[in-house]
């Protein structure tokens, strides 16, 4: 689906339209858009995997930077503190 939108310039007295084309982007089989929950707790899991295994490593942010775009806040504090009790329902 195409989308258009429009920027208009003024410059003494004069008027220049400049037009800008935007498009959605394209659908990814790898990623279905209807329902991110499995795919934000996924990467939450993974990032804590990674520090057990390797501690504080670079290689582990990929997977933090992963859910924090992914999950919200809400559900990152929950966890966090689930974690600190020992109630967190995934596999770490």
């Amino acid at each position: 689906e195409k989308y258009q939108r429009f920027t208009v310039l003024a410059f003494a007295g004069s008027v220049m339209v400049n037009e800008i084309e935007l498009k959605t982007a394209p659908a990814d089989f790898r990623s279905p858009t209807t329902n991110q929950t499995r795919h934000c707790f996924t990467r939450y899991i993974e990032f804590h995997r990674c520090l057990a295994a390797k501690g504080e490593s670079n290689e582990c942010e990929r997977f933090a930077k992963y859910y924090r775009s992914l999950c919200p806040g809400e559900w990152v504090e929950r966890w966090n503190e689930q974690r600190e009790n020992g109630t967190f329902p995934g596999p770490l």
